[in-house]
């Protein structure tokens, strides 16, 4: 009886953690009146304080849960899961997780002394605490359930006989104990790379074992690897990776054999002049009809990367390559990415291939898929092929391809829009770097119409394959399929960005999705070369979802694609050579494989494909730093490009270099930050700083450590507000 009665007094406590009741509330509570049984609640709550499943509260004769003690089967209402953030200082909260492991809204919030070991983007279950009215939910972290990370970077610094190590990334709010021996011959200063090894909830900071030692600050190369292990990427193949790739020769005559011949049809490839993968090729044949056999010729890396192998289970991990600013970590082996995959001049390919037929409207006819080998012809950058394109001087085969093609793809882009995609384009910052790597210029690369030659035809490619699959006419399920899909743009999004628009006298209509898509194309040449293009260009990109890899085909919105996947890029991206191994099962008339499997696959390769892109994000953000930290004092002309309670960013024209401008710097007024309307504006004098606004910016600070910016502003604008105008007129 005494430990049932134990159980029952424990699930009471459960019901409301955080409460400190007394035994006359808890029989209260269970409607007790009998004085034995009074007396065994008596007996059951000093036993449970004993054993610390209840805490007392001061010297009030109450007590209340111990939230070690409460478990998902006493009180399974009291708990939820999630992920934890811890990148605001001295705050946390837990975005609970769906059914579908997505957060939900309205997340938890925790106090600093209630997250236990946990660490910022961690996965965590949470104990929800008593909640008062009309405050927000409370918790406590109980369980660190999954790690989001167990690697970090930073800089060793040394106190007395200890090594700790502070990390370089602003979210992590711990710092590492690092084991001394392993510290050995490192100097203070230098940057390592970690692993969590324990973090017990008696130790004040987690402890660390030495995963590599990268050098000193500042060094480019140690930059570099520094910022590819703060986003976990490997900094080199494992040995037998390397090994599995020795031994795999280039095409034999056997390889050929049963696969369609392309050698002798013009064929090439255009890429950046700095490229060594050339994953796709293109060939022209004009047929007696006058009609066009268009040939998308994308290296067939499935042929040599079988699933399961050494390289397999490595370019999955990896999930895609990524592209710093001053190298390339691949996806595949340099043997296979550069060497025997990629589409090189003068040599026998092995291909798998989308043929189309298309007449001189660009209407898609006949389209045939499979296997072949091809002979490139020729490598052209983007550079020569435009110049090809803007002269039109055609002196060979190839050049009169190129002529063909473009007037093709001219035609596949208008009706492309037409159809209601939107014309997002998408700014690129490179850099001009000296033999140390050092930036000595910025520059946004423009995209002209070579690039548009080649994206037009990858993306009919990408969509044939896709409806090849996708597109049934009988009522059966098509087969389980990875496809790159797009949702629509968020609705409370959309509104706001809509009202938003209207302030500056810009319409939208949200009738339907062309009306919709009709529209941003129309923004978007409206406000082309203006003041405020920045600003709205951001913003309505904010509004739109992200794509990500699915076997749920939902579309592609933004490119008005009932039907689209990725399988022009298998030497840089998993989901390719995915897309690549499916697609030969279907035509080999294989069964449709596991859907839950594969939506697997997607997700993680859409949360490498985010990953990577951080990463290059953050080697930009690097060079910028390291560009503008020769130019203390240099003032150059900006556009505020995002707006805080602390202050805006301003954005220099023509390099894309971000800083903030603090607002502590701006003496002449208290600025608020006005939300809904973009801005921060001075409570007294009325003078406004908005997204998209031009700005004269000074370069005031550079920290490299952090990769951050300060600017100040270089006030030329010494016209008083209209406030200050009026306030003006009634002293005289």
């Amino acid at each position: 009886m005494t430990q049932q009665m134990e159980e029952t007094v424990l699930r009471v406590y459960a019901q409301t953690p955080g409460e400190a009741l007394n035994h006359k509330q808890i029989a209260a509570r269970l409607g007790v009146q009998a004085k034995k049984t009074r007396q065994q609640i008596i007996a059951a709550i000093a036993h449970l304080a004993e054993t610390g499943a209840l805490l007392p509260d001061s010297h009030t004769g109450k007590y209340r849960i111990n939230p070690s003690h409460l478990s998902a089967d006493i009180a399974p209402q009291h708990f939820v899961t999630g992920i934890i953030d811890l990148r605001q200082p001295g705050k946390a909260t837990v975005a609970p997780l769906s059914s579908a492991d997505t957060p939900e809204p309205n997340p938890i919030d925790i106090k600093p002394e209630r997250t236990a070991n946990a660490l910022n983007g961690d996965t965590v279950k949470v104990l929800l605490l008593a909640k008062r009215k009309s405050q927000p939910r409370e918790g406590q972290v109980v369980e660190v359930v999954k790690r989001a990370r167990t690697r970090f970077v930073g800089t060793l610094q040394r106190q007395g006989r200890h090594a700790i190590v502070v990390c370089d990334n602003r979210q992590s709010h711990v710092d590492f104990t690092l084991n001394s021996r392993q510290s050995t011959g490192i100097k203070s200063g230098d940057k390592v790379v970690i692993e969590l090894d324990h973090w017990d909830d008696t130790e004040p900071m987690p402890t660390a074992n030495l995963v590599q030692h990268l050098g000193k600050p500042g060094e480019n190369d140690v930059e570099m690897q520094s910022i590819l292990a703060e986003y976990d990427f490997p900094l080199c193949f494992p040995p037998e990776v390397e090994a599995e790739a020795a031994h795999i020769s280039a095409p034999t005559a056997s390889d050929m054999r049963h696969r369609k011949d392309f050698r002798h049809t013009t064929t090439f490839t255009i890429d950046p002049a700095d490229a060594k993968d050339f994953d796709d090729a293109l060939s022209l044949q004009t047929l007696p009809d006058g009609q066009f056999e268009v040939g998308v010729h994308i290296a067939d890396v499935s042929h040599y990367v079988v699933t399961g192998s050494a390289i397999d289970r490595e370019a999955y991990a990896r999930g895609t390559s990524i592209y710093l600013v001053d190298r390339t970590i691949p996806m595949l082996p340099e043997r296979l990415c550069n060497d025997i995959c990629s589409l090189r001049p003068n040599e026998d390919k092995l291909c798998f291939s989308v043929v189309m037929r298309l007449d001189a409207q660009a209407k898609v006819g006949k389209v045939w898929i499979g296997k072949g080998v091809i002979r490139s012809d020729a490598r052209l950058s983007y550079e020569q092929a435009q110049q090809v394109i803007e002269t039109q001087h055609a002196e060979t085969e190839v050049d009169r391809a190129i002529l063909t093609l473009h007037s093709l793809a001219s035609q596949l882009r208008s009706k492309r829009y037409a159809s209601g995609a939107i014309n997002f384009e998408s700014q690129e910052v490179k850099f001009i770097l000296d033999e140390n790597a050092k930036p000595v210029d910025v520059y946004i690369k423009e995209s002209k119409e070579a690039n548009w030659l080649i994206e037009e035809f990858m993306l009919l490619a990408n969509r044939k394959v896709a409806e090849k699959i996708g597109r049934t006419r009988s009522p059966k399920q098509p087969p389980t399929f990875v496809y790159r899909v797009h949702d629509e743009p968020n609705p409370e999004k959309l509104n706001t960005f809509v009202q938003f628009l209207s302030k500056l006298g810009y319409t939208m209509k949200t009738s339907s999705r062309k009306a919709l898509a009709d529209s941003y194309n129309h923004l978007f040449s409206s406000i082309a070369g203006k003041n405020e293009e920045a600003m709205i260009d951001t913003i309505a990109i904010r509004t739109m979802s992200k794509a990500y890899y699915s076997t749920q085909n939902i579309g592609h919105y933004g490119l008005a694609f009932p039907f689209y996947t990725h399988f022009t890029s298998p030497i840089r991206r998993y989901p390719d050579l995915m897309v690549h191994r499916l697609l030969q099962h279907y035509l080999d008339g294989g069964a449709s494989v596991d859907s839950n499997l594969y939506e697997d696959y997607c997700r993680h390769c859409s949360a490498m494909e985010k990953r990577a892109a951080d990463a290059e994000r953050t080697s930009v953000k690097y060079k910028q730093a390291e560009y503008l930290s020769e130019r203390i004092g240099q003032e150059f002309d900006a556009v505020i490009s995002g707006v805080t309670k602390w202050g805006f960013y301003a954005e220099i024209e023509g390099s894309k270099c971000e800083g903030m401008v603090p607002v502590g710097r701006l003496t002449d007024d208290y600025y608020m930050l006005d939300e809904d309307n973009y801005q921060i504006i001075g409570r007294r004098h009325g003078r406004c700083y908005k997204m998209g606004q031009t700005v004269k910016v000074v370069v005031r600070r550079v920290d490299m450590q952090q990769r951050l910016i300060d600017f100040d502003l270089v006030d030329t604008d010494k016209k008083p507000t209209s406030k200050e105008s009026a306030r003006r007129k009634r002293r005289r």
